[in-house]
């Protein structure tokens, strides 16, 4: 085994060569050999994650340490990567995935500059290398500076196009927002050194007898913060939407494979620190069930197609929390993986609409577009019905697998998140069927214009398509197929098997039959009220919701004026009246002494000699007064 996975570290150094050479010869690469490197890379990592996920099927694991990355007294953190069950599937989904999006940015991007072109690769290769060090790290500082890598990269990326301001400014935001979270992060390793005396993912589980319930609580609380932070949980999900501001590949690469996961994978990775705290469990659970209602009822009234996806990311994050909540970590690993196909899918397909439009992201000025862009809407279509829950399609087995653990630990929970899901079923088809449905209500410029886009980005779409249809099966529960849930089977060595089941078969069928009967009326309603959409003002609730119940004006009075007003105060007052005149006063008193002692520079022998005793007899004072 140990030679058998001995190039696992040509997987991460892979994209870092391709952001190197991407980015220090994009003034001198052409954009084809720019599209070939920064592809090819990520092509090969995939390769490579596939026989590495094929090493370790049947629970096989491997740890290889290279260097001692910090040694500091017995404190030794190890720059060390750990393959198992859990990160094979996790390179699979961010390689697999992000290959695709890479093709497909190769078209997207084409009116680029070649040097905006390669820093777009770089930037790119960048993000998957930091994400796959996330994932691959064997103790929390290297998964910490894969942490810290994403965060960096969804800020230059958010920001790509830096002329427009207000780009500038969500990536900004998107950074802070993430800052907040990452100390959390910080504060929980620290703890875990204090009282484990490791960070190393195996040392600490085999030490958690060290942790007292206060312990296990406080550090997976903090955990949970930084996973907020990164996954945009409440209070920390409005840098998401606000991340629409990049390239819709961008858009796609942060939201379905990479930056959002990263939250749900450590805490799947610290399954064992979370189970022994139920009040923290509790907590992820019902911020996640807060956020996928609150982000579903948004989406309800937004118009900016790119936004609308936005949240249902926010939302279907919430969804992976509440599986985590309850203790369903596979569940929620499973809901990544189908999520990572068909949300790439929706937003891939988004990107072809708004290209088709001319550039055009409001949706009521699209209509009428299902003949004319006939792949991008069968794909859509294929993404909504996925993302709806509708068997037999990907999202229905992973959104089963969420609400039947629901069921099983709390019934209210269960029947809010049924709820949510049937919210999620109405947005994406109002989404689909204002966009593609109905009469035409763009510019005629814009109906002139639209065309299917090119082979580049369309096979992607069909790529995508075919993992959303088929990817549920991997873990079809046992009620449908003798020896199913393979998936669970295949991450038992990382999260441990549910032992027993607290529904019969009977219950567990009858609760798809409930969910299934949820999004088809979902959808019914959808096409009822929006299949021949026309445009009309908002009012009352759906104002609210249009401005996503005002919480971006309440942080802004709650938080951000405060905050600049004290910071005009201490600039104003205490740096203008109180730091001046220390630092002025500092260079008076100086400038003054300075002009005094330059006397006794009288150039009289005399002086000098008369000083030079005094200062004798002073040491000598001195020296007698310390020794006594």
């Amino acid at each position: 085994m140990q030679n058998a996975l001995e190039l696992v570290y040509w997987i991460p150094l892979l994209p870092l060569l391709g952001f190197l050479i991407n980015g220090l010869g994009r003034r001198y690469l052409s954009k084809s050999l720019i599209s070939i490197i920064g592809c090819s890379v990520i092509f090969a990592s995939f390769i490579l994650s596939c026989w590495v996920f094929m090493e370790v099927k049947g629970g096989n694991s491997h740890v290889a340490e290279y260097f001692n990355f910090i040694s500091v007294g017995k404190l030794i953190i190890p720059f060390a990567f750990q393959v198992d069950a859990l990160s094979s599937l996790f390179l699979l989904i961010i390689t697999g995935v992000g290959f695709i999006i890479h093709v497909y940015s190769t078209s997207y991007m084409k009116e680029e500059k070649p040097e905006h072109f390669g820093r777009y690769f770089s930037f790119l290769n960048l993000f998957i290398f930091s994400m796959l060090l996330l994932v691959m790290g064997a103790n929390y500082v290297i998964m910490f500076m894969g942490w810290e890598g994403v965060g960096l990269c969804s800020y230059l990326l958010i920001g790509y196009w830096f002329k427009n301001n207000d780009f500038n400014k969500a990536a900004n935001k998107a950074f802070i927002m993430n800052r907040i979270g990452d100390l959390g992060f910080l504060i929980a390793v620290f703890w875990l050194i204090a009282k484990t005396g490791t960070v190393t993912y195996a040392d600490v589980f085999a030490n958690v007898s060290k942790l007292n319930s206060t312990d296990a609580t406080v550090i997976t609380l903090l955990l949970f913060i930084g996973a907020a932070g990164k996954s945009a949980q409440i209070p920390l999900y409005t840098w998401l939407p606000d991340a629409m501001a990049g390239p819709t590949p961008v858009s796609a690469l942060i939201h379905a494979a990479t930056m959002v996961t990263a939250g749900i994978y450590m805490i799947a990775r610290s399954n064992v620190l979370y189970s022994l705290s139920p009040l923290s469990m509790n907590v992820v659970a019902v911020v996640g069930l807060a956020t996928a209602i609150l982000a579903a009822t948004i989406a309800l009234k937004q118009n900016d197609i790119k936004k609308v996806l936005a949240y249902s990311t926010v939302s279907q994050l919430g969804f992976m929390f509440l599986a985590l909540g309850v203790g369903a970590y596979s569940a929620a690993v499973f809901h990544v993986m189908t999520h990572a196909f068909f949300k790439a899918l929706l937003f891939l397909a988004a990107g072809s609409l708004i290209h088709a439009m001319s550039g055009e992201q409001d949706i009521c000025n699209m209509g009428g577009l299902s003949k004319k862009i006939k792949i991008t809407y069968i794909t859509f279509l294929i993404g909504c019905i996925a993302i709806a829950g509708i068997p037999p399609f990907s999202g229905f087995f992973s959104k089963d697998a969420i609400l039947l653990s629901a069921f099983e630990n709390n019934k209210i929970l269960y029947v809010v998140a049924l709820f949510g899901a049937g919210l999620t079923a109405f947005y994406m088809f109002r989404l689909l069927f204002v966009a593609f449905t109905g009469n035409f209500r763009g510019t005629e410029e814009q109906r002139h214009n639209v065309h299917e886009s090119p082979a580049s980005m369309t096979i992607p779409l069909i790529v995508l398509a075919i993992l959303s249809i088929i990817g549920g099966f991997v873990g079809i529960p046992e009620v449908f197929m003798q020896g199913g849930e393979k998936l669970n089977e295949f991450l038992a060595p990382v999260i441990p098997l549910k032992t027993e089941h607290l529904v019969s078969q009977a219950t567990e069928l009858s609760l798809m039959g409930l969910s299934t009967a949820t999004g088809v009326a979902a959808v019914v309603f959808a096409w009822f009220f929006f299949r021949n959409y026309k445009r009309s003002e908002a009012g009352g609730l759906g104002k609210i919701l249009e401005n996503k119940w005002y919480v971006d004006e309440l942080y802004g009075k709650i938080i951000v004026n405060p905050l600049n007003k004290l910071g005009d105060f201490f600039n104003s007052v205490f740096e203008g009246r109180v730091i001046d005149s220390i630092v002025n006063g500092v260079g008076k008193v100086v400038n003054y002494t300075s002009r005094q002692l330059r006397l006794l520079q009288s150039g009289q022998v005399g002086n000098y000699i008369l000083l030079m005793v005094l200062s004798m007899v002073l040491i000598f004072v001195l020296q007698f007064f310390l020794r006594k």
